[in-house]
């Protein structure tokens, strides 16, 4: 097995030991059992037990806290959830702006629990600078974002365009012609906020056994290596390892998202970058790119992954020399300076893609199972939100939370979008993304004719859209 530290970047920055807690060897009668100790299910499990500390809670973890995609993700924590702009169509002006308020929130009510629980993960709330800087494509497309934003009930004061002057106050990158600032995301150590998770959630009386799979499930039961749990409700909270817990695999599945970390770069390198509020940043191309100064003033950076056929988990993320230097190639365009930087670290994660990129929050009261997933990606500020409505859920409250158009509240689980079988899915997957490659080669390339240009960016378009 892979040593703990070696996981990410983040599990190697921790300042503890990385000791599994003891594995449950007795059965165990409960109101709730929740599987997976990343932040879906420790988020579940803190608000639950804050607002009914009776409740007999317990988490189970396959491995130890943060040893999937919380401890190992871009430290984006954000005020906002995967396709809002779809799930938010249907409302009326204020019911939009309504649910626009509570996402927007998702940074500080983070906040307020770090406070409250003594969790010191490096929150910088600097906000967010999607940047068109490699191609002129960038801007029109930015631009037009930004008004589909706006038409959507957002402000300037949640999004609003910055001319490459005004980026450059934040951020410094080779070519800009611009860029989207929002204030509402923060970014985090997040092995530190996942750690330090479990520690509250266990300090409110919820006992979390690692080292101890769920290796069959049904409702009401679940059955370990050595023991059995009966509970009232169950949180299947996995995400990306949906596939370990059938049937969850038919409605999301793993995709991988890879990154690499510089060595600690000088101040010096930092006065000409910019990013002195711990402000992330992206770069508005289908590669999925995303970076932040880390606090010990490494570059974070990572880009899209890929999908394994068969919805198979990656379990090595070593990776190889192409995928470090495709993200090499991809910050030095941005910072033509870092381009022989020492990278240190370099990793992986899967994570969860529902069905038409629709996050969801559902409550199969029937069965006593209640779930979040689907984040896409965007999971880190996604979960809190998710464990606040399942909590909401599971307790039987009608509130803002619960009132979200991505809340399926007492619906089966069979109710949730379901991906096609095999071979479709690995050549579905694999023809959009070739054709976001050849995008991003094209249009990267300043001789592409115009004609080429049109040409790829109208089937990266039209796959894209097939997606959805």
């Amino acid at each position: 097995m892979q040593p703990l530290r070696t996981l990410s970047l983040w599990m190697d920055q921790l300042d503890e030991p990385l000791c599994a807690r003891p594995a449950l060897r007795e059965d165990l009668d409960l109101d709730v059992c929740i599987i997976g100790a990343g932040y879906t299910g420790l988020w579940t499990a803190y608000y639950l037990k804050r607002q009914a500390p009776h409740l007999n809670i317990a988490v189970l973890e396959a491995n130890i806290a943060g040893f999937g995609a919380s401890g190992r993700n871009g430290g984006w924590l954000m005020g906002n959830l995967l396709g809002e702009d779809r799930l938010l169509a249907s409302l009326s002006p204020q019911q939009r702006r309504a649910s626009i308020d509570l996402l927007q929130g998702i940074p500080d009510e983070v906040h307020g629990v770090l406070q409250r629980e003594g969790i010191d993960c490096d929150f910088r709330k600097g906000g967010v600078l999607y940047c068109a800087a490699r191609y002129p494509e960038q801007e029109r497309t930015l631009r037009a974002y930004l008004d589909d934003l706006y038409r959507q009930g957002m402000r300037e004061e949640d999004y609003r365009w910055l001319g490459p002057e005004q980026l450059a106050a934040q951020l410094r990158v080779s070519n800009a012609y611009g860029a989207i600032y929002s204030p509402h995301t923060a970014t985090i150590q997040p092995a530190k906020l996942v750690r330090g998770l479990a520690r509250a959630v266990e300090a409110l009386g919820v006992p979390i056994y690692e080292n101890t799979p769920a290796i069959d499930w049904q409702p009401g039961e679940v059955r370990t290596p050595l023991a059995r749990i009966r509970c009232q409700w169950m949180v299947p909270a996995v995400e990306g390892y949906a596939a370990s817990l059938p049937p969850l695999g038919k409605h999301q599945l793993p995709v991988q998202s890879l990154l690499v970390a510089t060595e600690p770069l000088p101040e010096s390198t930092w006065q000409e970058i910019g990013l002195a509020q711990g402000q992330a940043f992206s770069e508005n191309s289908r590669q999925v790119t995303y970076g932040q100064r880390s606090a010990d003033n490494r570059l974070v950076f990572g880009a899209r992954g890929g999908y394994r056929f068969g919805g198979r988990l990656r379990e090595d993320f070593n990776l190889t020399e192409a995928e470090v230097e495709l993200r090499r190639y991809l910050f030095s365009e941005l910072f033509p300076q870092l381009k022989h930087v020492r990278i240190t670290h370099t990793w992986g994660g899967n994570l969860g893609m529902a069905r038409r990129f629709r996050p969801h929050m559902l409550c199969d009261r029937q069965r006593g199972i209640a779930l979040s997933g689907g984040y896409g990606g965007e999971g880190v500020g996604a979960t809190n939100l998710g464990g606040r409505t399942l909590a909401a859920l599971i307790l039987n409250q009608r509130n803002e939370l619960t009132a979200q158009p991505w809340v399926l509240d007492n619906r089966p689980l069979s109710s949730l979008a379901g991906w096609p079988p095999e071979p479709c899915r690995w050549l579905g997957y694999n023809a959009i993304i070739q054709s976001f490659v050849h995008e991003d080669r094209t249009l990267a390339n300043p001789a592409s004719a115009p004609w080429r240009r049109r040409l790829a960016s109208s089937l990266a378009d039209f796959m894209e859209g097939f997606m959805h």
